[in-house]
């Protein structure tokens, strides 16, 4: 991982959340508990090795709790803790961002009226 050159919090927060796959993780943990496989089901494209070099970054920040279970075969849960759940608002405002945007290039009308505004 890059340094941080600023100490400034939000290049902190672009240090974690960068790339492909973070805050997509965020996404799909957002609705609770996820196996390792699961995941893997969910970000099909996703190599092993990435998928686990992302969950270890995103559990030493904090966002992530890896939970073994006991047992044959081995059961990791995965799940976010209290600052990755503050940080789901955030990934649904880029999306409905997203949204936003693309009908404003295709000229449709938007799915629904979302106030970015207050969204955080």
């Amino acid at each position: 991982m890059k340094d941080v050159v600023s100490r400034c919090p939000i290049e902190e927060t672009m240090r974690v959340l960068s790339g492909r796959w973070p805050t997509l993780l965020l996404y799909y943990l957002k609705d609770g508990t996820k196996r390792f496989s699961d995941l893997r089901r969910d970000n099909p494209t996703v190599s092993h090795r990435i998928l686990t070099l992302e969950l270890r970054k995103l559990e030493e920040a904090g966002i992530v709790r890896r939970t073994a279970r006991p047992g044959y075969p081995l059961r990791v849960d995965y799940d976010l803790t209290a600052p990755g759940r503050r940080l789901v608002p955030l990934v649904d405002a880029l999306g409905a961002w997203w949204e936003r945007t693309e009908d404003d290039r295709t000229g449709r009308s938007p799915a629904s009226d979302v106030n970015l505004d207050t969204a955080a």
